[in-house]
């Protein structure tokens, strides 16, 4: 007997890079991603050409290491939600962006503009504990924890601190947008 070869595809093994949001959490992880990254582009152009007053008392330290590593983690963070998981490259940015997320929580703790901590900063033990998962799950195989944590982290200790800053006043975000 010979074998007769059927022109149907073979079934083919999932790869382990995958896409792995799905729609709902996909739309809202964008279009987080977008307005947060466009509103930060508006108030950097502002400040850049000189639209803004008075900059000069938010040019210290915590808050410079605050924003330059926070503005990059926007963008990186909805990338790494939106694009392949498990690649190589996939990997080094996670690592880059949770960094960046770590050295802007512990700079947000010596930034005390009232003298003391304001309700913002409970979004730092939220950051600093959401890394610690993040890492934890993705050493264990818990892929569908690493993703619960990750979405997590980055719509609570990126997004919610991020709208709190374009809209309270007298916030460097709110400043530069708003004037």
């Amino acid at each position: 007997m010979t074998a007769l070869a059927l022109p149907f595809p073979k079934k083919s093994t999932p790869s382990k890079a995958s896409f792995d949001l799905g729609p709902a959490a996909r739309t809202l992880v964008s279009i987080a991603c977008f307005t947060m990254s466009f509103l930060v582009i508006i108030a950097l152009g502002r400040a850049a050409f000189g639209m803004v007053d008075n900059l000069h008392h938010y040019a210290k330290l915590p808050i410079i290491i605050h924003v330059a590593t926070v503005l990059p983690a926007i963008p990186l963070g909805g990338y790494l939600l939106l694009a392949k998981k498990g690649t190589p490259q996939h990997k080094q940015l996670g690592k880059i962006w949770l960094v960046l997320m770590l050295v802007t929580a512990t700079s947000a703790i010596f930034i005390q503009s009232t003298g003391g901590f304001s309700f913002i900063h409970i979004f730092v033990p939220v950051t600093f504990h959401a890394a610690w998962k993040t890492v934890a799950t993705a050493r264990k195989g818990d892929i569908a924890g690493h993703k619960k944590h990750l979405v997590f982290t980055y719509l609570t200790a990126l997004m919610i601190p991020g709208i709190f800053a374009f809209v309270l006043p007298g916030r460097l975000m709110n400043v530069m947008l708003l004037g």
